[in-house]
């Protein structure tokens, strides 16, 4: 049975530093458990540009830049922790098609319009206000070029044998709803895999198709660790938001932490993460365009 070593930010009260930590979870379990899936996508030819949105660490830009070294490739992040360590890598990897950028309003991005061939994000919503989503699908529609392509992965969260895993996701999402951060009418998941393929539509791109997949992070599995600390540091950057919220105690949530943590390292634990991925295309001429769209 592998057990579950982790670093332990429980003492930390800030804010960022908790943040920090999850998306670097999320991004190590993203990269572990779907691996070169990731670059499954569309990818321009040579001299073709590729924005990534929310690239955290760069994990995902990198492998990209290393696999496909005629495309030029953007990260963009609001956090300059996480674009200090993607230029350090890409430096210490030689790949000088690849930049990164520190980007605090991705509502409003100071790029050239129509100068991308892809834009790629993950897991966006947890940061990303329900009435941030159609700036910013707006946005990427004015950065795309013409027959560009947007493709976007999210998810409303793991499934796991786990119930404390399971309430405490449960009081994540409810804590989320509460406070207006989440498209959920009842607070019992997130709601983003719900609406966002009309939320594609709705910005004008066309051919908007879905694709599932599953991360397993069962015991034993390779991404079991990643999957583990992707949720403990989860449940560490919302817990003061479920306090706040009246969704539980503090001593509540430390509770439930402990039963969370020894359920994982269970051997019969097993648990899956869904993630849909919505693609969507910017119309190649104004012919194209819904009639009340005009981006030319």
């Amino acid at each position: 049975m592998t057990r579950i070593e982790l670093d332990d930010t429980s003492q930390s009260s800030a804010k960022h530093d908790r943040e920090i930590a999850y998306l670097l979870q999320l991004e190590r379990l993203l990269m572990e458990g779907l691996g070169s899936a990731l670059v499954e996508e569309e990818i321009p030819p040579d001299g073709g540009r590729v924005l990534v949105v929310g690239c955290g660490s760069g994990s995902w830009a990198l492998e990209l830049a290393s696999l496909y070294r005629g495309v030029e490739v953007l990260g963009i992040d609001s956090h300059p922790e996480l674009i200090k360590r993607a230029q350090a890598w890409a430096w210490a990897r030689n790949l000088q098609h690849v930049s990164f950028q520190v980007v605090t309003d991705v509502e409003s991005l100071a790029l050239p319009t129509a100068s991308f061939d892809l834009i790629y994000g993950r897991l966006l919503s947890p940061c990303l206000p329900p009435k941030a989503w159609p700036r910013l699908l707006a946005e990427c529609c004015r950065l795309l070029k013409p027959g560009g392509k947007l493709s976007l992965i999210e998810s409303e969260g793991p499934l796991t044998t786990s119930l404390a895993v399971e309430h405490g996701w449960c009081l994540v999402s409810k804590a989320l709803q509460r406070a207006g951060r989440s498209f959920s009418v009842d607070g019992r998941h997130l709601g983003i895999t719900v609406v966002l393929p009309r939320l594609l539509r709705q910005a004008g791109l066309l051919d908007v198709r879905l694709h599932s997949c599953l991360i397993e992070w069962s015991q034993g599995s390779e991404a079991y660790l990643p999957g583990c600390k992707a949720v403990l540091s989860g449940f560490e950057q919302f817990r003061p938001l479920m306090i706040t919220m009246g969704i539980a105690s503090r001593e509540e949530l430390e509770q439930l932490r402990e039963q969370a943590l020894a359920e994982l390292q269970d051997e019969d634990f097993c648990a899956l993460w869904p993630l849909l991925a919505v693609r969507g295309r910017k119309p190649v001429s104004p012919d194209e365009f819904p009639p009340e769209r005009d981006w030319w």
